[in-house]
């Protein structure tokens, strides 16, 4: 396969697709963490998670006991034992669970103490050090740490929020690390489109606008990339008028701090974008497709129009993508 990935875009003679598996569930998937080419997790509605080990070919489904009515949004795993999952919801549904064993047993870490709080996504530099982002609370986004694998996190001071914004807990890449410090996270709604961005895991930020649309409570930045410390990407969109490309990606060439928009887009909102560094592509998908890019977001080729919600690939370009009632995939390269 890698030897197909060098070949792939100077020869033009090769396209690339979603291979449906079987998952074994219904539940609404969103959440998708591929450790390699065989372990992957995925999460979704009904406390409901997922695991592979052996790349796609049979799915465990399971749910964690007590949070059958959780919708894990998030899920971030490091190998076939170690995994943790973020739910969504006002208060006490937005909770953090830990596995050590492969899902045979999930330890409650967090469950959020304010009644307005509402987590969006989470993220790790390391299986002990990670990050959560969630909805504005006393006026700015609500961003924790832990340093101690999830027994503590505690909340990090971030730039005031702007009138009806907040990020989208739609495919947990909303928030996006990098090295041991590096962190951006995104928003939209009609308060604003914007990007923030800390080299000091949350302690201080920067913030940088976009021209993203944020013209309803339904529209504004879904996903952020790099594929280097200064190359990156959003993609967004309106997920309620899911088929119009207008305003839906942005590109930065010097780490963040501004952003310009590219000749092409992809043919739809998008909710997920993915720097696939084997395969020297830019992915994106959502509910109304899946477009690459070659040529650094210049041009977008539609190459499957099934509806998914997130995705995650490993850097040796293995990925698999997830969606509604079950639905998942694992992403190949075929000759045409």
């Amino acid at each position: 396969m890698r030897a197909v990935a060098t070949l792939l875009f100077t020869a033009a003679s090769f396209a690339q697709t979603w291979i449906p598996q079987t998952s074994n569930t219904t539940a609404s998937l969103r959440g998708v963490s591929a450790v390699n080419d065989r372990v992957v997790w995925a999460s979704g509605t009904g406390g409901t998670w997922l695991r592979t080990v052996d790349g796609g070919n049979t799915w465990q489904a399971s749910k964690v006991p007590g949070a059958e009515s959780l919708d894990f949004r998030g899920i971030r795993a490091f190998d076939d034992r170690n995994a943790y999952l973020m739910s969504i919801g006002p208060g006490e549904k937005s909770r953090i669970y830990r596995t050590t064993d492969g899902g045979q047993h999930w330890t409650l870490q967090f469950t959020h103490p304010d009644a307005k709080g509402f987590l969006d996504s989470i993220a790790f530099w390391s299986p002990s050090e990670g990050i959560v982002v969630g909805d504005a609370l006393d006026g700015s986004a609500d961003v924790r740490t832990t340093s101690d694998a999830g027994v503590t996190w505690g909340r990090q001071k971030t730039p005031p929020a702007l009138p009806n914004e907040g990020s989208f807990a739609a495919s947990n890449t909303c928030l996006f690390v990098r090295g041991t410090n590096e962190v951006w996270y995104v928003t939209g709604g009609t308060g604003a489109s914007r990007v923030f961005h800390s080299r000091d895991r949350g302690r201080t930020w920067s913030v940088a606008p976009v021209p993203i649309r944020n013209d309803s409570a339904s529209a504004g930045i879904f996903s952020i990339t790099f594929a280097d410390p200064s190359l990156g990407m959003i993609v967004g969109g309106d997920y309620s008028k899911d088929k119009e490309d207008r305003q839906n990606i942005a590109i930065t060439t010097d780490g963040g701090r501004t952003w310009s928009v590219p000749p092409g887009r992809p043919h739809g909102f998008r909710s997920a974008v993915a720097w696939v560094p084997a395969l020297k592509l830019w992915i994106a998908t959502g509910t109304s497709g899946s477009d690459v890019s070659a040529d650094g977001g210049k041009t977008w080729k539609l190459f499957d129009e099934g509806s998914y919600n997130a995705m995650s690939f490993t850097s040796s370009g293995v990925g698999w993508a997830v969606g509604g009632r079950g639905r998942i995939a694992r992403f190949q390269v075929e000759s045409k």
